[in-house]
Parts: C-alpha cells; sequence; structure tokens
C-alpha cells in the first residue's frame, strides 16, 4: 500500500470519502467496458499509477494522488477568461481549491495539519524538480493523460499542436515515467503521434 500508513482505518476512510466526492462527477468515461464518473476513475488511475512509479509511496503521496483532481467539476475553464492569462488563473485556482477540499476532507477525518499541509503541496505540485513524490505526481498525470485524453484531444486540434503537446508533455516526465509510457497500450493513432513527437525532438 504504500511506504508506512500511520492509522490504515483512517486512511480507508479518507480514500472513501474523496472516492465519494469525485463519484459525484457527471462526466462519464469508459474504463473497462464500463461507463464511470470521470473523476473518480483518473483518481484511481492516478492511485495505480503512482503505486508503480513508487513502490514505497508515503502516506501523504497517496492521499494526494486520489484527491489530485477532486470534483473538478466545480470549477469549470468558462468559468475565468478564454486567454493565456485567465487560463492560468483557472489552473491556480484550481490548485487552490483540490487542496482545499482535500483539507476538509482530511481534518474531518483526523489528520494533522502537517500531514494536510504536505498533501496540499503534492496538489499544487510545489518544489516540482526537487521534489521525487511531486515529480511522482506530474509524471502519473501525464500518464493519465496519455491513457485517457490523448485520442480524445487529438480529435479537436491539429497534428502540429498535438506534436507540441506531447513534447511539453514528455519533457515533465522523469526517466521512470517515460519507460511507463512508452509501454503503454496506445490506438495506433496515439503510438504514431507518440513517435511523431519523439522523432521531432530529436531532429
Amino acid at each position: 500500500m504504500g511506504a508506512s500508513i500511520a492509522d490504515p482505518a483512517r486512511f480507508a476512510r479518507a480514500i472513501a470519502a474523496i472516492d465519494t466526492a469525485n463519484a459525484a462527477d457527471p462526466t462519464t468515461l469508459t474504463a473497462g467496458g464500463k461507463a464511470r464518473p470521470k473523476e473518480l476513475v483518473h483518481a484511481e488511475m492516478m492511485t495505480a499509477w503512482v503505486q508503480r512509479l513508487r513502490p514505497d509511496a508515503p502516506e501523504p503521496l497517496l492521499l494526494a494522488a486520489r484527491a489530485h483532481h477532486i470534483r473538478r467539476w466545480e470549477v469549470p475553464r468558462g468559468s475565468y477568461p478564454n486567454d493565456r492569462r485567465g487560463y492560468l488563473r483557472w489552473r491556480t485556482g484550481l490548485h487552490a481549491f483540490h487542496a482545499g477540499r482535500t483539507a476538509e476532507i482530511l481534518r474531518a477525518e483526523g489528520y494533522g495539519d502537517d500531514t494536510i499541509a504536505r498533501v496540499g503541496q503534492l496538489i499544487r505540485k510545489d518544489n516540482l524538480g526537487r521534489d521525487d513524490d511531486a515529480q511522482a505526481m506530474e509524471d502519473a498525470l501525464c500518464l493519465v493523460f496519455l491513457e485517457t485524453q490523448l485520442i480524445e484531444l487529438a480529435g479537436r486540434v491539429d497534428r502540429a499542436r498535438m506534436v507540441t503537446v506531447l513534447q511539453k508533455t514528455w519533457k515533465k516526465m522523469s526517466p521512470a515515467g517515460r519507460d511507463l509510457a512508452l509501454a503503454l497500450t496506445l490506438p495506433e493513432a496515439g503510438r504514431d503521434l507518440v513517435r511523431e513527437a519523439l522523432d521531432a525532438a530529436k531532429s
């Protein structure tokens, strides 16, 4: 499960509460042949990737992985201006929203301030590049994107833009994350895009 779970029963209650919050997502995602709430599926996938990347994942990292996009649909992109500045404000607002909602759940389950603060740091990906746990979060996020959003996004933007998106995604990932990405079973169109992006980066 992780390096050390101080109170397994408390941890299980917190995960269940996070899952309950995400189960209200009105958007669904088909996984395993069944349509389920999107953010609930994403949270489960994040947890699975973090555990593969970090078999010894500490408790705050596991909590952050599960709650990273908690109730994300409540802060839609359209609630901010449709420009680059608006996008950045939206992302910053989301980080604060997710960390705040998670803090409420963890506090209700009896977690202390230090753990709550650490989970918030990881959700916000503070100190990315200097924090191994934050990098594990980033890798897992990129892997979930490749698994669940790559083909959908490719259907909405032109190919050159997708190549750029994939190159930026690749730069965010650690060597371990990249190895897992290369081993993904993607549709042929997805594999072709990844190959094109990596080949273009080398040239």
